[in-house]
């Protein structure tokens, strides 16, 4: 029997996303590696010495008794989980010590897939977050607060130049040679030649520059050809969608208020088509134009990182609460008006899922796009988009059908494509 078989179901399909290790070993490792870590901090008397924001976690855990009480009774309930980790922080102080490790450590490659811990905050919270009282702390917006605080700490470790440490062509490089074969690299701007193949940092490499001519525009000047904004898989087509709905039940329903964060474009959606997609940590991470317009408006809206629809079960994968993370997760809404009264304004929603998922707008209200034009960019992390149309707008979608509820990996959708043709449009 494989080690992916012996996974628990509830954290398989994370694995495919390159979320974490396929392998159940190869995450019990992980834990193992971690606690070996922080024990041995603790034994050399340097414990407790953290960095700001893990201190300010720290310190909130200390002064409110609710989160305090989640967070100790979630290391409490991981054993009672099926097939818990043999080992894994037992302790709040080894929580945070264990977090104060991974805030200046840079991902490493491993060219076994059933290996690779691409994702460590994702490992370490893997077990935690599928607790109940790991359910409600990470719902906490103080705690929420807390640990975004921390991952964006995270995220300037990783834009720093200490980052390319592990781009490298060694065995557990990103720029080894299996790993330029695995991600297509020569697809993107890359020098092999140049000090961490040409990238300042770890980010700098995530969210690369692919070269032009490997995302052609499908039809350009052709209002009716509407393009994917991101490579990825397709989780589902919504139509009919309402301004609110419950999208935490198990089927999820898409809930456009809440999505859209109350905003005065709501209305014009209500009735329309919602489109969904999957990035897994192996994807183009920049974001594109699906048609041509005005951008008449840009926000990001924060919110959760580290949760999950309880609708849906023991999901630390990313891929049975993605309707729910559309409502409530940290997310950013570019609104392009196309200037054609059926198509009318198109909304991109670019969704931060795990780890730190930064989503950076780089276009600005009132500048005129082309269709295929870069939108913004995903810092590392896991990471969903949708796209929102008006009732009318589309004729008929080119990619597809989605794949069945409930989706085991979420890679088994169809694949999209940067630029590439999903729909036609009424227009």
């Amino acid at each position: 029997m494989s080690d992916h078989t012996t996974i628990p179901r509830y954290l398989r399909g994370r694995g495919a996303a390159l979320h974490l290790p396929r392998s159940k070993a190869a995450l019990d490792e992980f834990h193992a590696k971690i606690k070996q870590k922080v024990d041995a901090v603790t034994a050399a008397g340097e414990g407790g010495q953290w960095d700001p924001t893990v201190q300010a976690m720290a310190d909130l855990i200390a002064a409110d008794p609710i989160i305090r009480m989640y967070a100790e009774e979630m290391i409490v309930q991981v054993q009672q989980l099926p097939n818990p980790p043999p080992s894994t922080v037992t302790s709040v102080e080894q929580m945070l010590e264990a977090l104060n490790y991974i805030v200046t450590l840079a991902p490493e490659y491993n060219p076994d897939p059933s290996q690779r811990n691409a994702f460590p905050m994702s490992s370490l919270f893997a077990y935690l977050m599928m607790t109940v009282a790991g359910e409600a702390l990470f719902r906490n917006r103080a705690y929420n607060a807390s640990v975004q605080a921390i991952l964006q700490q995270w995220c300037a470790y990783l834009n720093s130049p200490d980052s390319t440490s592990v781009l490298n062509d060694g065995y557990y490089g990103w720029i080894s040679p299996p790993a330029i074969t695995e991600f297509h690299l020569d697809d993107f701007i890359f020098d092999p030649n140049a000090p961490f193949g040409g990238w300042t940092s770890y980010n700098d490499f995530f969210h690369r520059e692919i070269q032009p001519q490997n995302r052609p525009v499908a039809g350009p000047g052709d209002p009716t050809v509407v393009v994917s904004a991101n490579d990825g898989n397709l989780v589902s087509i919504a139509q009919g969608v309402q301004r609110t709905a419950q999208f935490w039940l198990k089927d999820e329903p898409f809930s456009l208020a809440d999505m859209l964060n109350d905003s005065s474009f709501v209305d014009r959606f209500v009735g329309g088509d919602v489109v969904q997609t999957f990035l897994s940590g192996a994807n183009y991470h920049r974001w594109r134009a699906p048609i041509s317009g005005t951008v008449v408006s840009t926000e990001v809206v924060g919110g959760l990182m580290f949760s999950d629809a309880e609708a849906a079960g023991l999901d630390p994968n990313a891929v049975l609460s993605e309707g729910y993370y559309a409502s409530v997760n940290t997310r950013g809404l570019v609104y392009i008006d196309s200037g054609d009264p059926v198509l009318g304004t198109v909304c991109v929603i670019p969704i931060g899922i795990t780890e730190i998922s930064s989503v950076t707008i780089t276009v600005q209200p009132g500048q005129v796009i082309a269709k295929g034009d870069e939108l913004g960019y995903f810092s590392y992390g896991g990471s969903s988009m949708c796209l929102v149309f008006q009732p009318g707008a589309i004729a008929s979608y080119t990619v597809g059908p989605p794949p069945p509820y409930p989706i085991v990996d979420p890679s088994s959708g169809p694949p999209v494509v940067a630029n590439a043709q999903i729909a036609v449009a009424n227009v």
